[in-house]
C-alpha cells in the first residue's frame, strides 16, 4: 500500500494533492456531520479542485510538455484510472443512500443534500472523462510515430489536451466514438471500457435527476 501510495504522488501530485486537502478539511466539519455526508463533502472538494488544477493545466501545456509527460514511467496510470473510476462510479450509490436519508428533514436540509447530490453527479462524470483523457494524451504519444494509437482528421495535426478532451468527452456524452479513428488494440480496450463506464453513468445520472425532481415535487 505504501508502494502505491508513492507511485501514485510521484505519477498523479496534483490527483494526490486535489485528496489530501479534501481528507484536511473533512476533518475539519462540525461533529454533527454523518459520515456519509462527510465523504461526498470530501469526494466533491476532491474531484473540483482536481478538475480547476487540470483545465489549469491543460490551457497552458504545450505539445512538448504533453509528450514529455507521456513518456515519463507510469506503471501506475491503469491503476489509477480504474480506482477512480470504481471510485467515481461508488459515490452514485453514496449519492443513493444520501437521499434515502432525507425524508425526515426540513425543506433547509433538503436543499442543501440536493446541491451535493446535483455536484456530486456533474464532478464525477467530468472527473472520469477527464481522467480518461490524460490517459488517451499517454497511450497517443506512446505509441509509434509512424502509427499512431489516434488518428485524428487533421492530417499534420500534433495534439494537445484539447483534442484528447474533445475525444474523451465524446464518448462520455454519447458512448461512442467520432471521427478520430482507433488504431490500436490498447486504444480500443480503453475505449471500450469508457464506453461502458459512460453507458452506465448516464443511466444512473438520469435516474437519479428523476428521484431528484420527484423528491423536489413531493416535498
Amino acid at each position: 500500500m505504501k508502494k502505491m501510495i508513492g507511485v501514485v504522488i510521484k505519477s498523479r501530485p496534483r490527483l494526490f494533492g486535489a485528496f489530501a486537502f479534501a481528507a484536511l478539511l473533512t476533518l475539519l466539519l462540525p461533529q454533527g456531520w454523518t459520515l456519509l455526508s462527510r465523504v461526498l463533502f470530501g469526494w466533491n472538494v476532491a474531484t473540483w479542485s482536481y478538475l480547476v488544477l487540470m483545465f489549469w493545466l491543460m490551457a497552458h501545456a504545450t505539445v512538448e510538455k504533453i509528450a514529455g509527460l507521456a513518456e515519463q514511467e507510469d506503471n501506475a496510470d491503469v491503476a489509477i484510472v480504474a480506482i477512480m473510476s470504481v471510485a467515481a462510479m461508488a459515490s452514485l450509490a453514496a449519492i443513493v443512500l444520501e437521499l434515502g436519508a432525507m425524508k425526515d428533514l426540513t425543506p433547509a436540509h433538503k436543499l442543501w443534500h440536493y446541491l451535493i447530490t446535483v455536484a456530486t453527479v456533474l464532478g464525477s462524470w467530468f472527473f472520469i472523462a477527464t481522467i480518461f483523457t490524460f490517459h488517451y494524451a499517454k497511450l497517443y504519444y506512446r505509441s509509434p510515430t509512424a502509427q499512431r494509437a489516434l488518428r485524428f482528421p487533421d492530417v499534420h495535426l500534433q495534439p494537445t489536451y484539447w483534442d484528447f478532451l474533445y475525444f474523451s468527452f465524446t464518448i462520455a456524452v454519447a458512448a461512442q466514438t467520432s471521427d478520430v479513428s482507433l488504431t490500436s488494440r490498447v486504444i480500443r480496450k480503453t475505449a471500450l471500457v469508457q464506453s461502458v463506464l459512460s453507458f452506465w453513468f448516464n443511466m444512473a445520472v438520469l435516474g437519479l435527476s428523476i428521484n431528484i425532481a420527484a423528491g423536489i415535487v413531493g416535498s
